[in-house]
């Protein structure tokens, strides 16, 4: 009896704390469903070489504009993740330092686990910078890739 009590207690605290991680500012789940025109170049192993600006300023900035880096299906994603971020500079073309500030903002996608997945929440900031920069970075989808705006992107040397 006491077993099943713990059973049935351990599915509610699993049950709350998914729809805990699934609430956002949005109040309903958002389907991905994005793929990449382009072929990713990258300067080496470790960054990825970005060469057109985002034309819209929410991208990256905002959940339902991620940076869809891809690369979970093949266990590369957060190596994807911090190829983009190793990719960015600050606005004069200062070198970019970032830390992961955890997960948020499930959404339905293929490649989740049971079709959900979620946003990984990177804080940027820079020597000289006053505020970090929060960067939402979706490593189950694979998109086009873009320098999101305010920010510049090392070059090939």
């Amino acid at each position: 009896m006491q077993k099943s009590i713990f059973n049935a207690l351990q599915v509610f605290l699993l049950c709350i704390l998914f729809m805990a991680c699934t609430s956002s500012k949005k109040s309903t789940l958002t389907e991905k469903n994005v793929s990449r025109k382009e072929p990713i170049v990258l300067i080496n192993n470790y960054t990825y070489l970005l060469l057109q600006p985002a034309n819209n300023p929410k991208y990256g900035y905002d959940p339902a504009y991620s940076i869809d880096v891809g690369g979970v299906n093949k266990s590369m994603g957060p190596d994807n993740q911090r190829r983009f971020l190793n990719a960015l500079l600050g606005p004069n073309g200062e070198t970019v330092k970032y830390h992961r500030a955890g997960s948020c903002c499930a959404f339905k996608t293929p490649n989740g686990f049971d079709g959900v997945g979620l946003m990984d929440r990177y804080r940027i900031y820079w020597d000289g910078s006053k505020d970090t920069l929060t960067l939402y970075i979706n490593m189950y989808d694979e998109g086009d890739l873009f320098i999101p705006a305010g920010l510049k992107a090392r070059k090939l040397y």
